[in-house]
């Protein structure tokens, strides 16, 4: 399969439809570059989990700034008494 398009004066290409739909790209999405011995891959972005969703919940659910200070004063005295 060869495809080819051509650059922008400012470095844009536009991706052929047939390789869109062979790596599942739409509008928005992000792609990387990535470069292997004497080949240049492009690829889709596949972000991982996102690696601070296991601390969601894990505070308790403060609702106004005076809220937020008591907390903040709590954890600090706490703090200064250890």
């Amino acid at each position: 399969m060869k495809n080819s398009t051509t650059m922008s004066s400012k470095g844009r290409v536009t991706v052929p439809q047939e390789i869109l739909n062979r790596l599942g790209l739409s509008a928005g999405d992000r792609i990387e570059f990535v470069v292997e011995g004497g080949r240049t891959l492009i690829r889709p972005v596949r972000l991982g989990a996102n690696p601070f969703a296991k601390y969601n919940g894990a505070l308790k659910t403060l609702r106004s700034r005076k809220q937020i200070r008591a907390w903040t004063r709590e954890l600090r005295d706490e703090k200064s008494a250890g």
